[in-house]
């Protein structure tokens, strides 16, 4: 869905979604979220044949990867072997209620996660939790150190990192938003900063008939996320 600048090796914390209870339980009840399951190839037990089986039952993609890549890529946590890749971000949104509206909107559109910057950023507070109405127990904020970083791994991983930019001579609407991706939205009046804008392989811009220069960034993150659901259904 959106995304925000610092990262580390956040790829996988940024996917959120490991250990074999959580990824079981999101291939079982929302498997049409899920871009991608990281298997270690070290694990040939019941557990992973069943996993593998559900993934292919639910039509999803699954990589067998050494056990040292999840842990580089996901750090010290206990991931048994077992990650799922993610979408979404946000660029230094500090309103805690721009924050909340986003995660509405993403769990709306089936965004399988929010990503933002550990520092300069809203975060998951009671205020955010409140204006998500729900959304932020369903949809994963992702707190990552270095979000330029991130972003560079989500395109290892196969994603298109798709930027919001005012100035961009490309509408949402002229480009494919139907496969793996990640939708970034810069900060309130400042928009993306420098090195996340040259890290996106797109960047569009929403149609704007009036006065004002930029649109609220939980408007301009609906409006762009409903434009990639309806391309998604469209096609």
């Amino acid at each position: 869905m959106l995304a925000h600048d610092d990262a580390r090796t956040a790829m996988k914390r940024s996917e959120i979604i490991y250990g074999v209870h959580a990824v079981r339980a999101m291939l079982e009840r929302h498997a049409d979220r899920i871009l991608n399951v990281r298997l270690a190839q070290q694990r040939d037990d019941s557990r992973a044949h069943e996993l593998l089986e559900l993934a292919q039952l639910r039509g999803r993609p699954v990589q067998r990867v050494a056990m040292g890549t999840l842990r580089h890529e996901l750090g010290d946590v206990a991931h048994q072997g077992v990650a799922a890749e993610i979408t979404p971000l946000l660029d230094g949104v500090q309103d805690p209620h721009n924050l909340g509206a986003c995660l509405r909107t993403a769990d709306a559109c089936g965004a399988l996660a929010v990503i933002v910057p550990r520092d300069r950023a809203a975060q998951l507070t009671p205020a955010v939790r409140k204006v998500a109405a729900g959304a932020a127990e369903t949809t994963p904020v992702v707190a990552v150190t270095n979000l330029v970083r991130t972003l560079k791994l989500l395109k290892e991983a196969g994603l298109w990192i798709v930027g919001a930019d005012a100035a961009a001579t490309a509408p949402a609407r002229a480009v494919d938003l139907r496969g793996p991706l990640v939708l970034v939205l810069g900060a309130e009046g400042t928009g993306l900063r420098h090195l996340t804008r040259q890290n996106c392989d797109f960047l569009v811009s929403l149609p704007q008939r009036g006065a004002v220069e930029s649109l609220n960034v939980s408007v301009a993150a609906a409006m762009l996320l409903y434009e990639a659901l309806r391309q998604r259904e469209s096609s």
